[in-house]
């Protein structure tokens, strides 16, 4: 069968650096994978040759059985969403949803109904006609991911593009991409730096190191490849959970007989004055006793900046 998007041999440098190296990867159908890597590994300039927003120096690219190399990026098929929404200010949210349809010729009869469903669909009916700067991060960024649906693209490519949002608000979005992309059996290369999003996002997970490209053939592969730091992780909020579970080592001091709980015929003897004694004094030669603290920082998985 042949794959849906075949990327062979792929090489970028800029400036006699070399950002992508023979990176190879084939997307099989309705799937989506997830790239992960660190900040300057060269994540989004593979986007980019892909999108025909950059060259490559080497290598080919094919989407569908077309060669992709020789069109430009209107001619591609392909959609590239920012993490950045990138709406129109002066379009309210319908109008910004109908407007790649418009550019591409489609009849006003088609484009109402569509935008209609869509707005439907991501939960902005309520906002149709609210300007951009009247929504939230997570409604703006839902017009935008409404927009590339619209035109149905042979391949979606996500760059980061829940990064800007806040926990809550990326997780309502991470589960409303999985939900439409199985829908619409959307094909999509989705970039990352959170491993955690990757593995969440994609049937399969890939990692970019140095302009390395390696796809993992399972996820236990994956977790344990010291490069990404997982098992380490794991290991630390395990050893956490046991420590939290754990008794105290030391029981605690029974409270002292009071005087009625003495047994009978017995003085309760009278209470003291505990004797105070001063500390001792630190010399400028002695040295402080060092205070023990429980080491709390976990091992951190490979942070993101733009690639």
């Amino acid at each position: 069968m042949t794959p849906l998007l075949e990327v062979h041999g792929l090489s970028k440098a800029f400036g006699g650096e070399s950002v992508l190296q023979d990176i190879s990867l084939r997307l099989e159908g309705a799937e989506t994978l997830a790239v992960v890597g660190r900040s300057g590994c060269g994540k989004t300039t593979l986007l980019k040759i892909l999108a025909g927003l950059e060259s490559a120096d080497a290598g080919s690219v094919t989407l569908a059985g077309e060669a992709l190399d020789p069109l430009p990026p209107q001619r591609r098929g392909v959609l590239y969403l920012y993490q950045e929404a990138l709406l129109f200010p002066h379009l309210d949210v319908t109008a910004n949803l109908a407007f790649g349809l418009e550019v591409r010729g489609r009849s006003k009869g088609e484009i109402r109904p569509r935008v209609e469903q869509m707005l439907e669909e991501l939960g902005l009916s309520e906002h149709a006609h609210k300007a951009p700067h009247q929504l939230s991060g997570g409604q703006r960024q839902r017009v935008a991911f409404g927009r590339a649906l619209l035109v149905e693209p042979k391949l979606l490519l996500l760059d980061e593009p829940f990064g800007a949002l806040d926990t809550d608000t990326r997780a309502r979005m991470q589960q409303l991409f999985r939900q439409v992309a199985e829908q619409r059996q959307l094909p999509a290369l989705f970039v990352t730096h959170d491993l955690k999003e990757a593995i969440k996002m994609g049937h399969r997970v890939g990692h970019l190191e140095k302009g390395r490209f390696r796809v993992f053939d399972s996820l236990q592969q994956l977790v344990h490849d010291p490069r990404l730091g997982v098992k380490e992780e794991m290991d630390f909020w395990i050893r956490l959970e046991r420590q939290a579970e754990a008794p105290s080592a030391v029981p605690p001091e029974e409270p002292p007989e009071t005087p009625s709980e003495a047994s009978p015929g017995v003085q309760a003897p009278e209470p003291q004055t505990p004797e105070l004694q001063a500390p001792e004094l630190q010399t400028s030669q002695g040295k402080a006793p060092s205070a023990s603290s429980l080491d709390s920082s976990a091992p951190t998985t490979p942070a993101k900046a733009s690639s």
